[in-house]
């Protein structure tokens, strides 16, 4: 048998086909999830337009997720928490995209290595639904965060096991996943998800009403994201 050399562009290519395989095969076995997409395209969008570096960001995301994918869902939150808030350094919008508010796709937050609260929760919510967590046990969360003598406005996931459960937090500035009783430090103001826009006491709304929501999805689209 004439000898094979595996070059490293070899060697990344045929690491890219296991993981698309791994992440097909262990999603095969659970409900289908709410965002797809193919593995291998993503990976080769992110380096065409965003650069060599953002494609193995991304290739790195999508190891994590073939990891997760057979895990049980405290497993999956414990992962994709611990994976997005090693994967980003915090920064304000304008000093990362030269706007106030900017809601930063996964592909663009893993290219850039930074990004807001916002970033943070958008990764981590459309990772747990390729994980195949049910859209209606997640939501983005604007809370009042007390830190020292100041209160900021602030993003986390909220992961909720059963409709009026109390929900568990995912936060970029605390690694540890808590329920919300243990985090006095923040303040709820309202809630949203695919599904509709929830206030304190109040019914819910459509989230087509969510600007950002709508622009975030079209460019998540764009990118080859099918959610």
């Amino acid at each position: 048998m004439p000898y094979c050399q595996l070059t490293a562009a070899r060697v990344r290519a045929l690491s890219r086909g296991l993981t698309t395989l791994v992440l097909c095969l262990a999603l095969a076995w659970g409900p289908a999830p709410a965002v797809t997409f193919d593995p291998g395209a993503l990976a080769s969008y992110a380096r065409q337009h965003y650069g060599a570096k953002a494609g193995r960001a991304v290739e790195s995301w999508q190891a994590m997720l073939a990891q997760a994918a057979g895990l049980d869902e405290q497993e999956k939150l414990r992962m994709v928490n611990g994976f997005w808030n090693n994967a980003l350094i915090g920064g304000e919008d304008i000093s990362v995209w030269g706007q106030v508010d900017y809601w930063a796709t996964p592909l663009q937050s893993l290219a850039k290595g930074s990004g807001d609260c916002e970033d943070y929760v958008i990764g981590k919510y459309f990772s747990l639904l390729y994980l195949g967590v049910a859209p209606e046990k997640l939501r983005f969360v604007y809370v009042r965060a007390q830190i020292g003598s100041q209160s900021i406005a602030h993003m986390v996931l909220g992961y909720y096991p059963q409709p009026q459960a109390e929900p568990l937090v995912l936060d970029s500035l605390v690694d540890r996943i808590q329920p919300a009783h243990n985090r006095p430090d923040l303040t709820p103001v309202f809630s949203f998800n695919a599904q509709g826009v929830y206030m304190p006491g109040g019914k819910r709304s459509s989230v087509e009403g969510i600007g950002r929501w709508r622009d975030l999805l079209s460019r998540m689209r764009a990118e080859g994201f099918q959610p």
